[in-house]
């Protein structure tokens, strides 16, 4: 019969191993000089956006990331470390990190990973700064109705250029 540590420690990286399956991406920031509800609002903050925050043991956090062959994680889990889960938006849970960063600095945002792309901390600020998905949507139909309105302007300007031209000649003979 194993220990009741053992068995939590085994529970615990087998859970970050799942979630690290399961999930779009991974974030790694330190928290040493968070207080309690701050971490509670980050966290609340999260959840709205399909994101989780998890905390656990460095030794554990290090085995599960190496047995998911993620070594450029493991070298910057050091001091109080939580692992940041995102499902979806990437840029969601990036800017959500981001402006929480802005109003708590003691929050250290170390690095991430984006399907298979090590993220570091001007990469997630980069993300965090981009536009929301409508307003890029928005972008990509602007662009594609440009040539559209481009063509109709120029067509319209011969037809106004020909409408003034026959002015002309008309103002020409009745004079």
């Amino acid at each position: 019969m194993k220990k009741l540590g053992l068995l939590f420690r085994e529970t615990l990286e087998n859970n970050i191993k799942k979630q690290l399956k399961e999930s779009d991406s991974i974030f790694i920031i330190q928290y040493s000089k968070l207080s309690s509800p701050d971490l509670t609002a980050l966290r609340q903050s999260l959840k709205g956006i399909n994101a989780v925050l998890f905390v656990a043991k460095n030794s554990i956090t290090r085995r599960a990331l190496a047995d998911a062959k993620l070594q450029g994680l493991v070298k910057s889990v050091e001091g109080p470390c939580g692992l940041v889960f995102a499902k979806g938006e990437l840029v969601d849970t990036s800017r959500a990190l981001y402006n929480f960063y802005r109003e708590h600095e003691q929050l250290k945002l170390e690095c991430g990973l984006m399907k298979d792309k090590f993220l570091d901390k001007k990469d997630i600020e980069t993300l965090a700064r981009l536009p929301g998905k409508e307003i890029l949507r928005a972008y990509v139909v602007m662009t594609l109705n440009s040539p559209i309105s481009g063509l109709v302007c120029v067509l319209k300007q011969t037809l106004r250029k020909f409408v003034y031209c026959l002015d002309q000649i008309k103002k020409k003979k009745g004079n």
